[in-house]
C-alpha cells in the first residue's frame, strides 16, 4: 500500500513538474514574441492546461501586433517626412531626447559626406562641436534661440553653417525631440575672407608707390627752386617709376574685374597651336637673347587645334613666359612645349625655367592674388602679384586648368591644359 501512494505521489509530482515545465516554457516563448515584435504562431501550447492559457497568449500577441503597427506608422511617417524634406536645398535634421539622428535630408548628407548613413547615429559622433550640441539641448528643452553660426572644425578644414531650431513632441507623444534647419555658409564666409584678403593687399599694394610719389613730391615742392637738376631729375624718375607700376596695378586690377564678370568679352575661334606657338616663340627670342637666356620650343604634332580666345591666350603665356625670364638665372634654358592628350582630349602647353624654384609650402598658393613666395620679389622686378591670378581666370574661362610643379632647386614647370577643338562630327584635331 505504502509502494502505491508513494508511485502516485511520484506520478503526481512528476505531473506537477512537467505542467510547471511547461508553463515556463510558454512564458519563455512569450517573452521572445514580445522581444521580436513576432506574434506567437501557437497560442495553445502543446499538452498544456492551464487557466485562461490562450487568453493570455492571444493578449500578448494583440499586444505584439499593436506594437508593431504603431512601429510601422511611425517608420511610415518618417519616410514621408523625409520624402517630403528630401529635395529642399536647406538641410533638415531631427533628434530624439538622446541625441540620436531620427531624420536627415540628402542636402544634411552633403554637409557631412563621411558619415554614409546619418540616422540611428548620436549626432555627437559626426558633430565636433561643444557650441552646436549645447544649442541642440537648450532648443530641445523649449528655449527660444535665434538661429546661430558654427563653425564645425574636422582636421584641417572647417565648414561654417547657419542652424535654426524647434523643438517637436516624439511620435510616441512622450519624448521630447527637436528639429532644426541648417544651411552650409562655408562659400559665403570663404568669400567674405577671400573679399578681407583682397581689399587689404590691394590696399597696401596701392598705398606703397603712392606713398613713394606722395614723399618725392613734397620733396620737390619744397626745394624745387635750391634743387640740383641732377636730383630732381632723379626725384622725377622715381615718380615716373612708381607712377607706372601704378597704373600696372591698377590696370590688372581692372583685368581681373572684367574676368570675373558676367560678361568677360573673350572672342573664341580656332587656333592652330603650331603656328601661334611658333610666332610667340619668334616674339620673345630677342627678349630672352637680351637677358642671356636660351628660349627652345618644344611642339608636337598631336597638338592640333584649340578654340580659344588669342589675345588672352597670348597674354596667359607671355605672362609665363616674363616670369621665366625673370627669375631664372642669365644662360639657363626656357622651354616652351605643347601636347596633346588623346585619352583626355585636351592640350598640355607648359613653360618650364631652370630657376631656384618654389618651396613646396608656397606651391598651392601662387595663382592667389598678390601672394609672394618672397617678399619684394615682384615689386623688386616690376610685377604687381596679379599676373599668375590672371592667369588662372583666363585658363578656367577656357574651360581648362593650371598648375604648376617644381621641386625645389630644379626649376619650376607651369602647365596649362586646354580643351582641344573639335569637328562637327565630333572627332578632335
Amino acid at each position: 500500500m505504502i509502494y502505491l501512494i508513494v508511485a502516485a505521489l511520484t506520478a503526481a509530482l512528476g505531473f506537477c513538474l512537467r505542467l510547471l515545465w511547461k508553463q515556463n516554457r510558454g512564458l519563455a516563448e512569450l517573452h521572445e514574441a514580445v522581444r521580436n515584435g513576432q506574434p506567437r504562431l501557437h497560442d495553445e501550447h502543446r499538452g498544456l492546461e492551464l487557466p485562461a492559457w490562450r487568453e493570455l497568449a492571444q493578449s500578448v500577441n494583440a499586444l505584439v501586433a499593436e506594437n508593431s503597427t504603431l512601429r510601422q506608422q511611425r517608420s511610415d511617417q518618417l519616410a514621408q517626412l523625409e520624402a517630403t524634406l528630401g529635395n529642399l536645398r536647406e538641410a533638415v535634421l531631427i533628434v530624439d531626447e538622446s541625441n540620436y539622428i531620427h531624420l536627415a535630408n540628402r542636402a544634411l548628407r552633403e554637409i557631412f559626406p563621411q558619415a554614409r548613413d546619418l540616422v540611428n547615429l548620436r549626432l555627437e559622433l559626426i558633430v565636433r562641436s561643444a557650441a552646436f550640441l549645447e544649442y541642440v539641448r537648450t532648443t530641445r528643452a523649449g528655449q527660444a534661440l535665434p538661429r546661430e553660426e558654427f563653425e564645425l572644425v574636422a582636421g584641417a578644414s572647417s565648414t561654417w553653417i547657419e542652424v535654426s531650431g524647434a523643438p517637436i513632441t516624439a511620435p510616441d507623444g512622450k519624448g521630447r525631440w527637436a528639429l532644426f534647419v541648417i544651411h552650409d555658409v562655408t562659400r559665403q564666409r570663404v568669400l567674405e575672407r577671400m573679399r578681407r584678403d583682397f581689399v587689404a593687399n590691394a590696399s597696401h599694394e596701392l598705398r606703397t608707390p603712392l606713398s613713394v610719389i606722395k614723399g618725392y613730391v613734397e620733396t620737390l615742392l619744397d626745394g624745387h627752386s635750391s634743387m640740383a637738376d641732377a636730383d630732381r631729375e632723379k626725384f622725377l624718375r622715381t615718380i615716373q617709376r612708381h607712377s607706372d607700376r601704378l597704373n600696372a596695378i591698377i590696370g590688372d586690377l581692372l583685368t581681373l574685374s572684367r574676368l570675373e564678370s558676367a560678361t568677360p568679352g573673350l572672342a573664341f575661334a580656332r587656333v592652330d597651336m603650331a603656328d601661334f606657338l611658333g610666332e610667340l616663340h619668334a616674339d620673345y627670342q630677342e627678349r630672352a637673347a637680351a637677358t642671356q637666356h636660351h628660349l627652345e620650343l618644344r611642339l608636337d604634332e598631336s597638338a592640333g587645334m584649340i578654340e580659344a580666345d588669342r589675345e588672352k591666350l597670348t597674354q596667359v603665356l607671355g605672362n609665363l613666359l616674363d616670369n621665366a625670364l625673370k627669375y631664372s638665372p642669365p644662360g639657363s634654358k626656357i622651354e616652351l612645349s605643347a601636347l596633346g592628350l588623346a585619352a583626355t582630349g585636351e592640350v598640355e602647353i607648359g613653360v618650364r625655367d631652370n630657376g631656384p624654384g618654389i618651396p613646396a609650402e608656397d606651391l598651392p598658393h601662387i595663382f592667389e592674388r598678390f601672394y609672394r613666395v618672397e617678399k619684394g620679389r615682384s615689386r623688386e622686378s616690376g610685377g604687381t602679384g596679379l599676373g599668375l591670378s590672371i592667369v588662372k581666370h583666363i585658363v578656367q574661362l577656357h574651360g581648362g586648368r593650371v598648375w604648376a610643379e617644381s621641386p625645389l632647386g630644379q626649376g619650376t614647370s607651369v602647365l596649362v591644359r586646354l580643351p582641344r577643338a573639335h569637328t562637327t562630327n565630333g572627332v578632335a584635331e
